[in-house]
């Protein structure tokens, strides 16, 4: 999953946050931010390279008749260090989605965080381990016999963003934000520079100047230049 100039992305995205990110969406008339989706376990910055895993009802999978991976295993197999585990359980069934055998599996194999559109179990033991997931809540609801893993490594719906592996994500107390990797250098490029913008007007404010005035139309204007 790793190429020659994934490094160099991964650094430029780690000293965003999720706002710069976004604004650089809308100006670039992009869609993937997610709102709703919040840190459970420890509120920590995750960023990077998307593992993807797409659960469906169990039944769905039961009627093929091979049996299911236990969901989560195979993308911590597949995944590299430092990438981002990005879940899509959208089946309406109460039921985790990842759970404390796999925060600890994926720990130990470097995985940078999860982020789940759905529930999942043993924040508590993930919180231990300084695991962080992103996730719509939390339930003790096992997923045996309600949900199961049809697929790793393909294409997963993330509320209305569609994310396939190897799109990149930065998630924080704010909000998650895909990128795909096509977009991702004009996105960075975009999002350093509304950054970079932002921090003159904390510095100006810092130094007295109005909130007024730095609030004026320079700001409103920002994402239309």
């Amino acid at each position: 999953m790793t190429n020659v100039n994934d490094s160099t992305i991964l650094e430029r995205l780690g000293r965003l946050d999720t706002c710069a990110v976004s604004d650089s969406l809308d100006k670039l008339s992009l869609k993937g931010t997610v709102t709703g989706l919040s840190p459970l376990s420890c509120l920590a910055k995750v960023y990077g390279r998307v593992m993807t895993v797409k659960l469906v009802k169990a039944d769905e999978v039961s009627s093929r008749g091979t049996p299911a991976p236990h969901l989560g295993a195979r993308a911590i197999e597949m995944a590299q260090k430092g990438d981002v585990i990005v879940v899509e359980q959208r089946t309406g069934i109460v039921a985790g989605s990842w759970g404390g055998i796999l925060s600890t599996g994926a720990k130990v194999r470097g995985i940078a965080g999860v982020i789940s559109d759905g529930l999942v179990r043993d924040v508590d033991e993930a919180r231990g381990l300084g695991f962080p997931i992103y996730a719509r809540g939390s339930t003790a609801l096992t997923a045996r016999g309600r949900v199961a893993e049809l697929e790793t490594g393909g294409t997963v719906q993330i509320a209305d963003a569609t994310v396939q592996t190897g799109d990149y994500v930065i998630a924080d107390g704010t909000a998650v934000v895909f990128v795909s990797a096509s977009r991702i250098a004009a996105v960075l490029d975009t999002a350093e520079q509304i950054a970079a913008r932002e921090s003159i007007m904390s510095k100006a404010l810092m130094e007295g100047m109005s909130i007024t005035h730095v609030m004026g139309a320079d700001y409103e204007e920002m994402l239309k230049r």
